[in-house]
């Protein structure tokens, strides 16, 4: 039986928050798979990790304008694609957003965009994976006083 390689990916998104009614909303996304997380997509070549996320953030989300905070953690999966083994590496980034409307960009399957209490986000996230991140952003958010978040 012939060994395939691990295709590796690497790509990049952003936590995006806003403060709120007094207190942190957090953006996500469902996606075409069904699953509820954070905007996020491949870096294009000769692209940095946070401009790749930005760009992600403004084509999934619609949002513009979108202040970087901080670099969160990189996390990382496996999954099958076509028969092939795949190792996806995603950088993450904290990002404010004070103005602007989130619009699902549907030509990708993004279905909808919800702003949401960091606890209500961490229930509704999809992946443990994703969670991890979410719990460093508002903490890191706290760290530089940007927003109340509330318990997470």
């Amino acid at each position: 039986m012939p060994r395939t390689r691990t295709r590796r990916e690497t790509s990049a998104g952003g936590v995006v928050f806003r403060c709120a009614g007094g207190g942190m909303h957090v953006l996500l996304i469902h996606d075409g798979h069904g699953n509820w997380g954070f905007p996020k997509g491949h870096i294009e070549r000769g692209e940095a990790p946070e401009a790749a996320a930005r760009r992600e953030v403004g084509e999934e989300a619609g949002l513009r304008g979108l202040e970087l905070h901080a670099s969160l953690q990189t996390i990382d999966w496996f999954f099958r694609f076509r028969g092939r083994l795949v190792h996806k590496h995603c950088h993450f980034f904290l990002f404010e957003s004070r103005e602007g409307h989130a619009v699902p960009q549907q030509d990708e399957g993004i279905r909808c965009c919800d702003w949401l209490k960091p606890g209500d986000a961490l229930e509704r996230l999809t992946h443990d994976n994703a969670r991890q991140v979410l719990r460093e952003a508002v903490a890191r958010a706290g760290e530089l006083g940007l927003c109340p978040a509330g318990p997470v």
